[in-house]
């Protein structure tokens, strides 16, 4: 009977099942309700794409980098949404283990500063693991801290990249061109990216070196005014692997650091022993016997006497000059005697 209960209890007790949807009832409920007022749906966005292009950048750098190289890697990330980090590498590694180090981040792009000697800084660019890969000095590093420049961009926005007309002349340029634009290009739709195009990469070739700039589009009449970072890039070699492999190209305007430097110090030596040579020259001189160079009688020639004058005698006494007598003295003469006087008097 309990049981008979508890069942009794629980079909009573239990809630009315939820109508499915779709049901046939709900557009009869549907037609009897009031229709309300007309409302306003904002629309869908418009269709951002598919993001295809997945190129990954790796930037990072060697241990022994200075300030400045620090903040130019930091504001290459910030420029560049479809990069990633990751920590110093120690220099007693070799270079082709960056290749698993892109793999392990899953990145198919790499920019890695090499520092050497604490003031030459090296940058590699290399597409990983294929290649190729191009290695280049980096010099006149200015960074957007350094710079004072009126320009800005919006974070994450897509630059435009301008090449100078060089790039397509030679071989060796039209490689780099590709190689740039594949590094720093941000791709269509990337997450970390915006829909706009307010800045521009400039590499222009000027003393065979590659010169970047980055500049801000004013939207009004479309002028330019420059952001930062700013940076020359002396090349040295192409690779055809990644970090390494076959030599395609070699600069041959390239000259290292060590040897600009050594040309500097030989100039100054040379300078300090041609002084030290003018005073030994100078010394010997001194010590030298002078020679008497006999008198030439041609020396006359061209002399004119000078005309001679009458001696005069001077037969009457000149005149004395009137002799003025100070004043004053017989007066100072007076006060020193009265002085006297008082003194010898006082002390008697």
């Amino acid at each position: 009977m309990a049981a008979d209960k508890r069942k009794g209890g629980a079909v009573a007790g239990a809630r009315p099942k939820k109508r499915a949807k779709g049901s046939p009832g709900e557009p009869e409920a549907a037609a009897d309700a009031k229709p309300g007022p007309q409302e306003y749906s904002i629309p869908a966005p418009v269709s951002q794409g598919k993001w295809k292009n997945k190129e990954r950048v790796l930037i990072f750098s060697s241990r022994g980098i200075n300030f400045r190289t620090r903040h130019l890697m930091q504001d290459l990330r910030t420029l560049m949404p479809h990069s990633k980090a990751d920590t110093k590498m120690d220099r007693k590694d070799k270079l082709f283990v960056i290749n698993e180090v892109c793999e392990m981040k899953n990145c198919n792009k790499c920019i890695f500063f090499e520092a050497k000697k604490k003031q030459d800084l090296y940058v590699w660019l290399s597409n990983t693991p294929q290649g190729p890969s191009a290695k280049f000095l980096v010099q006149n590093i200015h960074t957007l801290a350094e710079l004072k420049m009126t320009g800005n961009c919006l974070r994450g926005s897509r630059p435009l990249l301008s090449f100078d007309p060089t790039f397509d002349k030679e071989p060796h340029y039209a490689l780099l061109k590709e190689l740039f634009i594949q590094i720093f290009s941000t791709p269509q739709y990337h997450p970390k990216s915006q829909p706009f195009v307010d800045h521009v990469f400039t590499f222009t070739i000027t003393d065979n070196r590659i010169w970047f700039r980055n500049y801000q589009i004013i939207e009004e009449d479309a002028s330019l005014v420059e952001i930062g970072p700013r940076f020359v890039l002396n090349l040295i070699k192409i690779f055809q692997g990644s970090f390494g492999g076959p030599t395609l190209y070699e600069n041959p305007y390239y000259q290292s650091p060590n040897m600009h430097r050594r040309l500097i110090r030989l100039s100054m030596a040379a300078k300090f022993r041609e002084k030290n040579q003018v005073k030994e020259v100078q010394k010997l001189k001194k010590k030298e016997s002078k020679m008497l160079i006999e008198e030439d009688p041609t020396e006359v020639v061209f002399e004119t006497p000078a005309e001679e004058k009458p001696v005069e005698i001077q037969l009457v006494k000149p005149e004395s000059k009137a002799i003025v007598k100070d004043k004053r003295k017989p007066r100072k003469i007076e006060r020193k005697r009265q002085k006297k006087l008082f003194r010898t008097e006082a002390k008697a």
